[in-house]
């Protein structure tokens, strides 16, 4: 009996936050059972040749189309799938974040059995999301608020699953306290505590609002690790930390290869995403802080809510509210038995509900329910 042979399409591994949890998912498949192929729309990035050394199929083709003009849609939609029907692929995944529903169109003319989206975020009420929900096979939702905002009507609600994000446990740890090298590298010396956010610098994730909290915290540093994918947000960052008068207290990274490395020198880890944009569905970084056996502050939004127990293994604060996102942090900051706690908390949480094995093993049950007898 042959393998399911899956498509995974990504527009790129470049700016898709989302690339790594793909990548996660399908380099674990049961090589026996299932084998997995790629296709992204624009080649490059760290994780785009990491899988052609590890010697997968990764194709740069366009899996999608305008949808307009709406007369000549399926037409192009055959010649799109023209181009992966020679792939004879059973089962098409999309990590795709848009609204397009052009996508499952030319998977069917691709000969795939099945068309699975992943739904990452939180943006809904288009005509195109619901059409590519109801074109779906089956749809992965990130969090477990998703199945009842966006899909209780009759035609979507039977064909939803909510598998959550897995940490590989072996990459992200606690490590043993030494010397802290953070403190050392920014010439810090003895003070109350450091913070520290990591997350690409986008408007989602909240920056001016952890950097007003900042404000109230005189004794704290903060250190933001991340991409700098938007130069007029960054900024904007920067003119807000000057005009605070925060230039001694806030440290921008960039980019952190080693997070355990960075976690272990934090104190607490904050991530004070903004909801008005409803674009995180599953914060994968506060996930990856948890599993580093630290206490975090997060917003209290859909996702978050999934991960952390309030009070427990973290803490929920209301998005956007800069007094209740310091007192927070002051608290844990103030209290060191508190947030060693938490940090085990979170820990024994992630290991628990959010490994990788976790999510994988959702993943292939729900392929092999989806083949059924077809394989």
């Amino acid at each position: 009996m042959r393998k399911i042979r899956i498509l995974y399409t990504i527009p790129n591994f470049i700016t898709a936050g989302s690339g790594r949890v793909m990548a996660n998912i399908l380099e674990r498949l049961e090589k026996t059972h299932f084998e997995a192929l790629v296709c992204v729309q624009t080649a490059g990035g760290r994780i785009y040749d990491e899988l052609i050394e590890k010697g997968y199929q990764v194709m740069v083709e366009p899996f999608t189309i305008p949808a307009q003009p709406y007369h000549s849609l399926v037409p192009r939609a055959v010649q799109a799938g023209k181009r992966f029907k020679e792939l004879d692929i059973d089962l098409w995944h999309s990590f795709h974040y848009a609204d397009d529903y052009t996508e499952p169109i030319i998977a069917r003319f691709a000969g795939a059995k099945a068309w699975v989206y992943t739904k990452k975020a939180m943006g809904w009420g288009s005509r195109a999301w619901k059409l590519r929900s109801l074109f779906a096979s089956h749809i992965v939702a990130d969090n477990s608020e998703m199945p009842t905002l966006f899909f209780n009507s009759p035609p979507l609600r039977h064909k939803v699953s909510v598998i959550h994000h897995g940490v590989v446990l072996d990459e992200y740890y606690p490590l043993p306290a030494v010397n802290n090298a953070l403190k050392e590298r920014l010439e810090l010396g003895e003070i109350a505590g450091v913070i520290g956010c990591v997350a690409h610098l986008v408007p989602v994730k909240g920056h001016p609002t952890l950097i007003q909290a900042l404000s109230r915290l005189p004794d704290v540093h903060l250190v933001l690790a991340g991409r700098e994918n938007d130069q007029e947000y960054v900024s904007g960052l920067r003119e807000q930390v000057a005009r605070l008068g925060l230039e001694n207290q806030v440290h921008f990274l960039g980019l952190v290869e080693n997070v355990p490395e960075l976690m272990r020198d934090l104190d607490v880890v904050v991530l004070p995403t903004w909801n008005r944009w409803r674009k995180e569905g599953c914060p994968v970084a506060l996930l990856e802080a948890m599993a580093c056996g630290k206490a975090c502050v997060a917003t209290n939004i859909p996702g978050a809510r999934d991960i952390i127990e309030d009070g427990i293994s973290g803490l929920l604060v209301e998005p956007e509210n800069a007094d209740a996102l310091a007192k927070a942090i002051n608290h844990l900051i103030e209290d060191k038995d508190l947030r060693e706690k938490m940090g085990e908390a979170a820990r024994k949480r992630v290991e628990t509900s959010f490994s990788i094995e976790r999510e994988v093993a959702a993943h292939e049950q729900l392929y092999l329910e989806l083949m059924g007898g077809k394989r």
